[in-house]
């Protein structure tokens, strides 16, 4: 007989397969073990693409995959879906995100969201000065958007492993500057990294926009049909010119941040339904399954899309599609001399040093001026070393480093600079963090 599990009210069976599912259910939400998931799968690519199983390692992702409709022909190499298919999935939940930030969060107020915008500006524009410096005329030029993201797995990670070392004011200030920081990724990728665009193809997608908009008007509630209405939007987008990803964002941005039904209305049906069951006329019952199945859209639509959304997907972009990007992009078969290449160095220096400097100056003169106030429990050094930690632009950057470089040398050259960067900005920032005193247990 199954063990029983107790919950408020009710008991519901315990299965063998729970021992099993629930630790992996509750690692899956934590959100510092993606950072470490991450960095396993980046190690491992690096160790494969430098070993003896190179060539059949980095042939993989070039296998073709794709399929045929009429005259009609999508085929792309593996990583190319991955790049342009699963992660357009993932700037899905970063538009769901910034969502969340501008409708609840730290972006919703001005005056609390002074600080880490100003700074996350600062800490794009700067990088992108100094790289840009380095290179203009260059042929690595087209990389400027490179060192101007953060990898928010990454931080969180670092800033776990540090435990009470980092503040709670510099913890919000550090997630607030990578959602700026997102949304500055998603505007370069637009407008700075977009070729030619075909114009049919771009009014499809468009279409299917103003499509999504009209279906929420007029209170169309299936998953299903979004589902299917956002692949035809990608696919408009991708055919377009215009990046696939930016669908993603488009359509997270678009989500209800509120729940279809108030809580007290839900509330209210759903005690029918608890009367139902409990009166003893359930057995009696006609039509059961279809009332079961009004009760499951009950329980969903009293919160919304957005906060459903991002509770879903997360595991899946955590663990599963950023991973497999790291696989299929950090692989880089390198040479010492790969490290002090110029658009390595200017890729390093963006992430090392731009990264604080941006933050830095941004932050000062904020606060200087008036515009925002010095967070409270945290202090200048904590902000160099969250600076730092700023630097970590691992995902973003790799992927921003394959839209702007087809010559291999030059894009093995950048991803070089992206992993040392990255590296050397999370070992200084956290011996910064690292070496200071945890505030007392209250």
């Amino acid at each position: 007989m199954a063990e029983r599990q107790t919950y408020p009210g009710k008991q519901l069976p315990r299965e063998p397969i729970h021992r099993v599912t629930e630790p992996v259910g509750r690692f899956l939400h934590v959100e510092a073990a993606s950072g470490l998931v991450l960095l396993a799968c980046a190690v491992a690519a690096l160790w494969l693409a430098n070993s003896a199983y190179s060539e059949s390692f980095l042939g993989f992702w070039k296998k073709p995959v794709g399929f045929s409709f009429g005259e009609f022909r999508l085929e792309h190499s593996l990583k190319h879906w991955i790049n342009d298919a699963l992660m357009a999935i993932f700037f899905f939940v970063i538009g769901l995100e910034v969502k969340r930030e501008i409708v609840f969060g730290q972006l919703r107020e001005p005056r609390r969201a002074m600080l880490p915008v100003v700074a996350a500006i600062g800490g794009m524009v700067v990088p992108a000065g100094i790289y840009l410096a380095l290179q203009f005329g260059q042929d690595g030029e087209r990389g400027w958007g490179i060192p101007m993201a953060t990898d928010i797995a990454f931080v969180v990670g670092c800033m776990a492993v540090l435990g009470r070392r980092v503040p709670v004011a510099l913890r919000v200030i550090l997630l607030s500057i990578a959602i700026v920081d997102d949304i500055g990724a998603i505007l370069v990728i637009a407008f700075g990294y977009t070729e030619s665009i075909q114009v049919g193809w771009l009014a499809a997608g468009l279409v299917g926009i103003g499509l999504v908009v009209l279906m929420q008007r007029v209170g169309v509630r299936s998953m299903g049909m979004y589902t299917l209405i956002g692949a035809g939007i990608w696919l408009g987008f991708h055919e377009s010119g215009i990046h696939a990803t930016i669908a993603g964002v488009a359509l997270g941005l678009l989500t209800p941040a509120r729940p279809y039904l108030a809580q007290t209305v839900g509330g209210e049906l759903l005690q029918d339904a608890t009367e139902l069951l409990h009166g003893g006329g359930w057995e009696q019952e006609t039509h059961r399954a279809q009332k079961v199945g009004k009760y499951r859209r009950i329980t969903r639509e009293t919160i919304s899309p957005l906060e459903y959304l991002i509770y879903v997907l997360h595991p899946w972009v955590a663990f599963l599609i950023m991973p497999v990007f790291a696989l299929a992009n950090a692989g880089v078969s390198f040479e010492a001399s790969d490290v002090l290449s110029p658009v390595s160095a200017a890729v390093f220096l963006g992430l090392l040093a731009g990264k604080v400097l941006g933050i830095l100056l941004a932050s000062w003169l904020s606060i200087k001026s008036g515009l925002a106030h010095f967070p409270e429990g945290a202090t200048w050094r904590h902000l160099i070393g969250g600076g730092f930690l700023a630097g970590i632009g691992f995902t973003m950057a790799l992927f921003i480093a394959g839209l702007a470089f087809s010559d291999e040398a030059t894009l093995r050259s950048a991803k070089v600079g992206v992993l040392v960067g990255s590296l050397a900005a999370a070992i200084v920032g956290m011996a910064i963090l690292g070496t200071m005193r945890a505030p007392a247990a209250e």
